[in-house]
C-alpha cells in the first residue's frame, strides 16, 4: 500500500543553463544550493565547508568573492570541489572575469551594476571563454532607485523590470546562459515577483527567499514561500537563506523538495509528536535516528509512531515501520507487513541496522538494472 499521488501543476517549461556539468532548468531535476559563510581567501576552510555541503546533498555551492584575495583562492577551491562553484560579484567587473579565468562554473552577477558597456562586454566574453554560465540576481533591498521612484517602492512589478532589464544587457551581447532571481525577506513580495518573471521570460529561475531568518523561522518562511512556487510548478534550482551552519540550508532544501515528491534523497523519518499513549520515548528516538541515518542516501521512509491508533496505517505506507506496543515490545513492519518485534532498549540499533541493510540492497538491485539495460 501507497500513499495516493496528488496531481499538481505542470512544471513551467524553460530553456536549460548549465552550471558546470549541471543542468539547471529544462527537464533537470530542481537542484539544492547553498553558501559558504567562510573567508573565501582561506581556500582551506572554504573547501572543507563545500564537502561538508556536498555531503549533505549539495548540487552546487556559492562562494563570495568580494576582493582579489578571494579570485585568487578560487582557483584551488574550484580544484579541490566535488560540486560546481558559483562566483558571487557585485560591482567589481575585474572579480568577475578573475573568477571565470580561476574556473567558476558560474557567475553571480548583475550586469547593470558593474560599469560601462566596456566592462559587461569583457565580463560576458571571459564568461564565453571560460564556459561559464550566469546568474542575475535582483534582490527587492538593493533596486535601483530609478524603479524604486517609477513603482513607488519594492514592489514585485519593480523586481521584474530589475530584473528584465539585466537580462536584456546580456541578450544585446547574444549571451543566453544565464538563469535569474528575484529575492525578497517578505515571502509575499518575493512569491509575487517570481510569478511575475516566470510569465514574462523562459529562463531557468533560482528560487530564495533572501536574508529568511534563523533556523526555525527562516525555515518557515522560506518552506511556504518556495513551496508555493514549486507547486505552482515554478522553479528550477532553489537556495535556503538561514542564518545557521549552512549544511542546514541544504537539509532543509532537500526536505522541501522531498515533501512535494519532487526529488527523494535518504530517510524520510515520519514521526508521530507523541503524546501520553507513547509506548517508548518517541521525541529521543527519532532524534537519535536522524543523526544516525544522515548518511544514507538512498531515498526510503520510515515511520515511528509511539502506539497503535496511527502506527499501522503509517507503517503500511512506509518501507520500515515501527509501532509502540504494551510491555516494552514493539511491532516492525517491513514493506507494509507486520514482521517481528523489537524492546524498547534495542529500537535505535535495530531500525538503523535495518535501514542500512535495506540501502545496501536497494543499491545492488539499481546497479543490476544499470548492468542489464547496457
Amino acid at each position: 500500500m501507497t500513499a495516493p499521488e496528488i496531481e499538481r501543476p505542470a512544471r513551467r517549461k524553460s530553456r536549460q543553463v548549465m552550471v558546470g556539468k549541471v543542468p539547471v532548468g529544462g527537464d533537470a531535476p530542481i537542484t539544492v544550493q547553498s553558501m559558504t559563510n567562510t573567508l573565501t581567501s582561506d581556500a582551506h576552510a572554504t573547501s572543507a565547508q563545500i564537502s561538508a555541503l556536498a555531503v549533505a546533498g549539495a548540487d552546487i555551492v556559492r562562494v563570495s568573492c568580494p576582493d582579489e584575495d578571494s579570485t585568487r583562492a578560487l582557483k584551488a577551491i574550484v580544484y579541490e570541489s566535488p560540486v560546481p562553484i558559483v562566483a558571487d560579484i557585485h560591482f567589481h567587473y575585474r572579480r568577475g572575469i578573475e573568477a571565470a579565468e580561476a574556473g567558476a562554473a558560474c557567475l553571480r552577477i548583475n550586469p547593470g551594476n558593474i560599469g560601462s558597456a566596456d566592462r559587461v562586454r569583457e565580463v560576458v566574453q571571459a564568461a564565453r571563454d571560460h564556459g561559464c554560465s550566469m546568474r542575475i540576481g535582483v534582490n527587492a533591498g538593493s533596486l535601483e532607485k530609478h524603479l524604486l521612484e517609477k513603482h513607488g517602492g519594492p514592489t514585485a512589478e519593480a523586481m521584474v523590470d530589475s530584473a528584465m532589464s539585466h537580462a536584456r544587457i546580456l541578450e544585446d551581447h547574444d549571451f543566453l546562459d544565464f538563469k535569474i532571481s528575484v529575492k525578497a525577506s517578505n515571502v509575499a513580495l518575493a512569491v509575487g515577483a517570481y510569478r511575475g518573471l516566470a510569465a514574462a521570460c523562459d529562463y531557468p529561475l533560482h528560487l530564495g527567499i533572501t536574508e529568511a531568518g534563523g533556523l526555525i523561522g527562516g525555515t518557515v518562511k522560506s518552506s511556504v514561500g518556495l513551496g508555493m512556487l514549486l507547486w505552482d510548478g515554478i522553479g528550477d534550482t532553489i537556495r535556503v537563506s538561514l542564518a545557521t551552519d549552512p549544511v542546514e540550508e541544504v537539509r532543509v532544501g532537500w526536505e522541501i523538495l522531498k515533501s512535494l515528491n519532487l526529488r527523494q534523497r535518504g530517510v524520510n523519518i515520519i514521526a508521530c509528536p507523541s503524546c501520553a499513549r507513547q509506548q517508548f520515548n518517541v521525541t529521543q528516538t527519532v532524534g537519535e535516528l536522524e543523526k544516525r541515518l544522515a548518511h544514507v542516501e538512498v531515498p526510503m521512509t520510515v515511520s515511528i509512531i509511539g502506539c497503535v491508533v496511527n502506527g499501522p496505517g503509517e507503517a503500511m505506507m512506509t518501507d520500515i515501520g515501527l509501532t509502540g506496543g504494551g510491555k516494552g515490545n514493539h511491532l516492525v513492519y517491513m514493506s507494509g507487513s507486520a514482521d517481528h518485534k523489537v524492546s524498547s532498549g534495542d529500537i535505535v540499533e535495530h531500525i538503523v541496522e535495518l535501514v542500512e541493510a535495506r540501502a545496501e540492497t536497494l543499491k545492488a538491485e539499481t546497479h543490476e538494472h544499470a548492468d542489464a539495460a547496457q
